[in-house]
């Protein structure tokens, strides 16, 4: 399925102001529909002067007119004279009388959507329409509750033919356990007074703390009693408990969290009172709490690791400075040189929340370490990367990076030992594999011949047994060596990959 934004530029729609204003009007359809007990429909016009249905959004209290998605098709005949004339007068537009669709009766207003309010004579400038179909065959007599959220979209509706909603002061991005029109509303008027409170907009401030009724009661006075003294607060939260903004905050007293949502509500762009919706996400905020420590507790842990394995490679360096033996040093050398390769790894994931990390920073630092201890006396190595290796988890980004230190060393110390040389590390990545070659300008190697030293077993056993890949070493046409490394990702999630 296209997106609202492919959808709306296929239909000559370009201007990218307007696109915003959808996205953000199609953001707080389940809001509309929710309140309207009905179905919502986006509709763009074509450059055939018909309309292409661009959003929908089903209703979470009410049963759907469309079980099966209209997204991307055109506008039915039985709406579109309804569509038309909303488009062109800039007016909202009901139907005249009950309209059948697949054997139900709906009914059907058309609402314009206005981007920026008109001035006094001026005709609006309408960018689309919204249709809402309320389905009649569930009619029965509306409770208090069904009667203020119906008026509550009636004022949404007019304030989207007027251009006042979407509100674009509002957080674009609507963060985690946003509430919705279910968890809990509560209407204002102009003052900042309670009109009306839903049963579980109730429920949500007795567990704060307040045991009375909210109607009549300024919802700032509630909160200022329910909130513990000598507490800080979000210094938006005056303006959002009395209508004026549209943003979000929370409520902290007695160990309950309650998020709080306000829409402010204008008639002709003169504010008549406001839509604060609220819910419960103590146990939510309690879990993000617990993902924030154990984050931290990983990062600490990665920091100590990496200063352990420091550590380590400090002993070895000084062990090997004293050692008498060449063999002997040279083998401490080279463990020094595969700790600090680990240690490199854990000091990125210390950096950071993710257990990913950016296999191109990690390597550019491990090719820095490798390039300075593994250079021998007469011996000058260029080292350059090509290609990108993208994000890699812990798993395959610590035995890639050792495999990796093994091959370049190998490169530095036998392929180019005493000469000049370069070494090429080029890397090609896919949705499924990583593929990487290593290749040197070195003596090379015998065609079919493949060292058996302890590096070439430690490189074997990562690639081909921890990272399930395939390595491959020949002699390139001329002089020099190449490694050839084959990766499958197919066990990486989608996002990281």
């Amino acid at each position: 399925m296209s997106t609202l934004t492919d959808l709306v530029y296929a239909q000559g729609l370009s201007n990218e102001a307007d696109v915003e204003w959808l996205h953000r009007l199609a953001g707080d359809g389940q809001l509309l529909a929710d309140l309207a007990s009905a179905d919502v429909v986006m509709w763009v016009p074509t450059a055939d002067a018909e309309f292409t249905a661009v959003a929908h959004t089903r209703p979470g209290g009410a049963a759907t007119l469309f079980y099966r998605d209209i997204v991307g098709e055109r506008v039915r005949p039985q709406w579109r004279a309804q569509v038309r004339s909303a488009y062109a007068s800039g007016q909202i537009v009901d139907s005249a009388s009950p309209d059948w669709f697949e054997e139900t009766p709906t009914r059907v207003r058309a609402v314009p959507i206005v981007r920026e309010a008109p001035r006094p004579g001026e005709q609006p400038k309408v960018i689309g329409v919204l249709t809402r179909h309320t389905n009649l065959s569930e009619a029965r007599t509306p409770s208090r509750q069904q009667i203020t959220f119906n008026e509550c979209a009636d004022d949404l509706f007019g304030m989207i033919s007027f251009g006042d909603f979407p509100d674009l002061s509002a957080p674009t991005g609507p963060r985690r356990g946003a509430p919705r029109a279910a968890d809990g509303l509560i209407r204002l008027d102009v003052d900042g007074m309670a009109t009306f409170a839903s049963p579980n907009a109730l429920s949500a401030f007795n567990r704060l703390g307040f045991d009375d009724e909210l109607e009549g009661e300024s919802l700032v006075e509630v909160v200022t009693g329910i909130l513990p003294e000598k507490r800080q607060f979000d210094e938006s939260l005056p303006l959002v408990l009395t209508g004026r903004a549209p943003w979000r905050a929370d409520v902290d007293a007695r160990g309950v969290t309650i998020s709080l949502r306000t829409v402010p509500l204008r008639d002709h762009g003169t504010r008549i009172g406001a839509i604060v919706l609220c819910r419960d996400v103590t146990e939510m905020r309690h879990q993000e709490q617990e993902l924030i420590t154990k984050d931290a507790t990983i990062r600490e842990i990665h920091h100590r690791v990496k200063n352990n394995l420091q550590t380590v490679a400090s002993l070895l360096r000084i062990q090997a400075r004293r050692t008498h033996s060449d063999e002997a040093r040279d083998a401490l050398t080279q463990a020094m040189r595969r700790v600090s390769a680990i240690a490199v790894v854990h000091d990125t994931l210390a950096q950071g929340l993710a257990q990913n990390v950016d296999f191109d920073e990690v390597f550019q630092r491990v090719l820095k370490l490798v390039a300075e201890v593994a250079a021998g006396v007469g011996t000058q190595a260029k080292t350059h990367t090509t290609g990108t290796f993208g994000t890699l988890p812990t798993e395959y980004a610590t035995p890639l990076a050792l495999a990796l230190t093994e091959l370049v060393t190998n490169a530095v110390e036998h392929g180019l030992a005493g000469k000049e040389g370069d070494v090429e590390i080029s890397a090609e990545r896919s949705d499924e594999r990583l593929e990487v070659r290593v290749r040197d300008t070195g003596v090379g190697l015998p065609e079919g011949q493949v060292g058996q030293g302890l590096g070439t077993q430690i490189v074997r056993t990562l690639i081909q047994g921890e990272l399930s890949g395939s390595i491959d070493w020949h002699t390139l046409n001329g002089e020099g060596t190449e490694v050839t490394i084959d990766i499958p990702l197919r066990y990486l999630e989608r996002d990281v990959v």
